[in-house]
């Protein structure tokens, strides 16, 4: 039974991570269509909570998931950044 708690834990984990990179995706996206101060703050926070999720997702077992994950939230991160730079945040 503890096996089964465990694996539900960390699939759980995965999870998060997956639902908080979704949404600094969706707040990135935000900050693109509209560069004003508040989408770039909230994208900016978000992509704080998607990283914090992805470090507790580092012991998860299946770490080819959470590469996964880890590169599709890089490439989130890298669009974000351009327009970070042009609203000089």
């Amino acid at each position: 039974m503890k096996n089964n708690v465990s694996s539900l834990q960390s699939q759980n984990t995965i999870f998060q991570a997956e639902q908080s990179v979704e949404h600094a995706h969706q707040a990135i996206n935000d900050a693109l269509s509209h560069p004003e101060t508040q989408t770039i703050e909230n994208a900016q926070n978000s992509i704080e909570k998607a990283e914090h999720a992805l470090s507790q997702a580092a012991d998860f077992e299946n770490q080819d998931a959470v590469q996964l994950v880890r590169e599709q939230f890089e490439q989130y991160k890298q669009s974000f950044k351009k327009v970070a730079n042009r609203s000089g945040q």
